[in-house]
């Protein structure tokens, strides 16, 4: 029997956006832990660091002029200033992550996933998740006890301006249950790996085959 050979696709960028609570920091965390070959791509922020985050793991912590610098030097492949603070992607460890054949997930806003459009139309694909109900929302918030009351009040109020974004999106998720939630992300991650146009060594292999018929 003559040995299957692997073949080599481009890597997947994975985005995942919501309003703050509607639950897409737990389905990333879900699908990291469950995907081997997926990594999260560590933004940068001037946001001040949460009890609960730790330096290049939630993210890379900086002042704002240290991303102003980044910003302007072409180092991010995305930018955008959110609740009064600003968000960033580094672009070297995505390009090579890609180009490897590896997936990189993205927890961003639809500022950003505009900008990656803009960068790199084919190789994303985004996903927008949906809260059940605004009261379901504001009680996330409220649960996760992270927040003051006032940073919580601007949170719902930005929300109806991020979800009449979610037509910009290639899927739309609604976190009513956590596990049916993820189960379709899953199937969504799968079904674009999948995607000729990311496999770029179907048409050597399949030359290969029809050579082996001549």
């Amino acid at each position: 029997m003559t040995e299957t050979t692997p073949l080599r696709r481009r890597g997947v960028m994975f985005v995942l956006s919501s309003p703050s609570g509607a639950g897409k920091s737990s389905l990333a965390r879900l699908l990291l832990d469950r995907e081997r070959d997926i990594k999260l791509s560590i933004s940068v922020t001037t946001r001040p660091r949460r009890p609960s985050e730790l330096e290049g793991v939630h993210y890379h912590f900086v002042t704002e002029r240290q991303f102003l610098a980044m910003r302007d030097r072409g180092d991010l492949l995305e930018w955008a200033e959110v609740h009064g603070n600003y968000y960033g992607t580094p672009r070297d460890p995505v390009d090579e992550a890609l180009e490897d054949g590896r997936d990189i997930l993205f927890d961003i806003d639809w500022q950003g996933t505009l900008q990656l459009y803009e960068a790199c139309r084919e190789d994303v694909v985004s996903v927008f998740v949906l809260p059940p109900s605004m009261q379901e929302l504001r009680s996330r918030l409220e649960r996760r006890a992270e927040d003051s009351a006032d940073v919580i009040a601007r949170r719902l109020k930005n929300a109806a301006q991020e979800i009449v974004h979610w037509n910009e999106y290639d899927y739309v998720l609604v976190n009513d249950d956590l596990q049916a939630a993820f189960s379709n992300m899953q199937s969504i991650l799968t079904v674009e790996r999948l995607r000729r146009q990311r496999r770029s060594a179907v048409g050597p292999f399949v030359d290969a085959l029809l050579a082996e018929m001549a």
